[in-house]
């Protein structure tokens, strides 16, 4: 598990390259509507199998994964598109 504020999961997803959504559903295997749950964009029409738990707070609130392959992911993308990435911090 990890943990990381609302606002630093969207900044993430905000800052990945247009397609980046659709890249890492395919290579996870999940459907694109799963990884923009994952990044707080919860579409409540379909179920929520993206393992996110938000608690309120200061700065968007703090947001638990149960998984963090999409964020993983994520932040490899960001790694080869030159962004700067702040650190993610693990829940113990």
């Amino acid at each position: 598990m990890k943990t990381i504020t609302f606002n630093e999961l969207r900044r993430i997803k905000d800052s990945l390259p247009e397609g980046s959504i659709r890249q890492i559903a395919a290579e996870l295997g999940l459907s694109v509507e799963t990884v923009r749950n994952y990044f707080g964009n919860v579409n409540h029409s379909t179920e929520n199998k993206a393992g996110i738990h938000i608690e309120p707070g200061p700065d968007g609130g703090i947001v638990i994964l149960d998984d963090s392959t999409i964020l993983d992911k994520a932040l490899i993308i960001l790694g080869e598109s030159s962004h700067k990435v702040t650190s993610v911090t693990a829940n113990i």
